[in-house]
């Protein structure tokens, strides 16, 4: 197994983290906009928390699971985006960067969660 700093979605999830983590700072001390910051906070930051829970996973279920959980959340990231952005909270090119990241954890995850139960009926 590859170790949390090769491992590509691991990466990329801790790295989205740290965004939503600095938008909600951003937006916290320039509106005051706690409640859907501190939503987007919650599920943004989640993504990468079940990654990293499911690596640690008791079987391959227990894997799958997690990181359907962590796509979940990543699908819930994009309706808050897309509601700050379409709210003026952040602008439209803030918003395309966070997007594109997030519909890109969106992928990523969507192959794995199929891959992964996909070989769990076989």
């Amino acid at each position: 197994m590859k170790s949390s700093e090769e491992n590509i979605i691991v990466v990329k999830t801790k790295s989205f983290s740290v965004r939503c983590v600095k938008l909600y700072k951003y937006l916290c001390n320039k509106d005051g906009n706690y409640i859907i910051g501190n939503q987007l906070l919650r599920c943004g930051t989640s993504i990468g928390a079940n990654v990293k829970e499911a690596i640690r996973g008791q079987s391959k279920a227990d894997f799958g699971s997690k990181m359907n959980i962590a796509l979940k959340e990543a699908s819930e990231t994009e309706y808050w985006i897309e509601l700050l952005r379409d709210a003026g909270y952040i602008s439209n090119e803030q918003a395309k960067s966070l997007l594109d990241d997030c519909v890109e954890l969106i992928k990523l995850l969507t192959s794995i969660v199929k891959s992964t139960f996909i070989s769990c009926k076989s």
